[in-house]
């Protein structure tokens, strides 16, 4: 398996390489035009394409085989929920905006325990 997929990868590059070749010939020629030029570097770029898959493929295998095997995460249920605690309310906290809040949040507790 390993010898057919260098031997693909060989012959992409080969085949790439031939049109760049061809696209270089038609930007020489008197109707040749600056997008042949950009052919001429995008085809071999083409030709290596799959090479850089198989290595980058390789490697990210390799990566993972490396890692531990983790286990899955164990989904929450509503018993795992765990509550906030009581918020404290000072009445003789200097700050309004505070003592407001507080008083806010412990009317939503209030609220969700009924």
């Amino acid at each position: 398996m390993r010898l057919l997929i260098g031997l693909v990868c060989l012959v992409s590059l080969v085949a790439c390489c031939g049109l760049a070749y061809w696209q270089w010939t038609r930007f020489e020629s008197a109707s040749g035009t600056f997008q042949n030029l950009g052919y001429v570097l995008q085809w071999p770029l083409f030709g290596l394409f799959p090479a850089f898959m198989v290595w980058r493929i390789r490697k990210l295998d390799r990566e993972r085989k490396a890692k531990p095997v983790e286990a899955p995460p164990v989904p929450m249920t509503t018993v795992d929920v765990v509550k906030p605690a009581r918020p404290v309310v000072h009445d003789d906290e200097p700050d309004d905006e505070l003592a407001a809040y507080n008083r806010m949040l412990a009317e939503l507790n209030a609220r969700d325990e009924r």
